[in-house]
């Protein structure tokens, strides 16, 4: 008698996804490993996150067409090697206040004859997760976020391929900075957590980085520009993660409204930091938002790995009984650690530790 598990990728998407499930895929249905698990699996795709677990009709040949996908090792021989998730995902709250439908997911997974479940997420959707094995549903979770801002381990999936883009757009950026001698204002993602502005920062030798867990003095910044431009710098490069602020102005919103797990929408501090430096430090600068750039492409190597390493464990996970629970990578060592635990607080940037607050950039020493 096989298991069967599901497998969903819920919330924003990013690189490192399809290792992940390509890689629960062939561990799943590794004959060689039965002996050693002592059971044997089928593993179901799930269209479209949880979107796909609210709209699916298991009764119904056309619905179950619609939003599910028998996975086998054929059919994601090479979905290591795409960006994004090829099962699609959403951004719902299936806890929404407003429409809570946790329990039409729990009996649609019943229905479907789904006895675990994989999510692969972010603080959000794992938080989602968390709440379902409170009510029964066998979980396991993967990290996964661009803003590797998931506590209680060293590495989402996603980040390093989004900082390698962040590091490719800058070169690209410079080239035409350093030609007409302007100061480009690039925006990255990065909400309450600085990390990618921060790496991306060092990767692509910024001269500024602004960062959420610390706000900036834009008469600061002004300085710090005017100053490399007297020193004979041709240009400059200030990296602003979209959720850092001047001090004493909330955070720069780009459109009104709220997602379904009530958080609102930022982006523009890169237009505002521009606009005001043209205004008061009489400099030529242009704004670039990398926005959804900065999801997309081919993963890295280190995302291919690292999607191979959490979607085998995730496997493990379920042949152990382990739920609750999400993979983790700590020091180097693949684990798991309590859900409860990973979502009790964010990973933010130690501003004492990294940040170099008088310069707004990462310190110039490791110890």
């Amino acid at each position: 008698m096989k298991t069967r598990i599901g497998v969903l990728t819920a919330g924003r998407d990013c690189a490192g996804i399809n290792s992940a499930i390509q890689w629960i895929t062939y561990s799943a249905l590794d004959k060689d490993l039965v002996p050693v698990r002592g059971m044997m699996f089928e593993v179901i795709g799930i269209i479209d996150g949880w979107k796909g677990l609210i709209e699916v009709k298991p009764d119904k040949k056309d619905s179950l067409k619609r939003w599910t996908v028998q996975l086998d090792t054929d059919l994601v021989r090479t979905w290591d090697r795409s960006g994004g998730t090829r099962l699609g995902t959403s951004v719902i709250n299936p806890f929404d206040p407003k429409k809570d439908q946790s329990g039409l997911i729990i009996e649609n997974m019943k229905k479907l004859g789904l006895e675990a479940l994989v999510v692969i997420g972010g603080i959000d959707n794992l938080g989602a997760a968390y709440k379902l094995f409170r009510e029964g549903v066998k979980v396991v979770g993967i990290p996964k976020t661009i803003d590797k801002d998931l506590s209680e381990t060293d590495y989402t999936l996603g980040f390093d391929s989004a900082v390698n883009w962040i590091t490719d757009d800058i070169d690209r950026i410079r080239v035409t900075a350093g030609s007409h001698s302007r100061i480009f204002v690039v925006e990255t993602m990065g909400r309450k957590a600085g990390w990618l502005a921060l790496e991306g920062g060092e990767a692509s030798g910024s001269a500024i980085t602004l960062i959420p867990e610390h706000d900036f003095v834009m008469e600061r910044v002004a300085e710090l520009l005017v100053k490399r431009k007297k020193e004979g710098k041709r240009y400059s490069i200030v990296l602003v993660a979209e959720g850092a602020k001047p001090r004493g102005m909330p955070e720069v919103l780009e459109r009104r409204g709220q997602d379904g797990f009530g958080r609102v929408y930022l982006g523009g501090i890169g237009g505002f930091l521009a606009e005001h430096l043209e205004k008061t430090a009489n400099l030529e600068v242009r704004y670039v938002a990398l926005r959804h750039l900065q999801r997309g492409g081919s993963p890295s190597a280190y995302d291919r790995r690292m999607g191979r390493k959490f979607g085998i464990a995730a496997v493990d996970m379920i042949a152990n009984d382990d739920f609750g629970r999400m993979v983790s990578l700590k020091l180097g060592e693949i684990g798991t650690v309590p859900m409860k635990k990973a979502l009790e607080h964010m990973s933010l940037v130690d501003v004492e530790k990294y940040y170099n607050t008088m310069y707004y950039r990462s310190k110039d020493r490791v110890l």
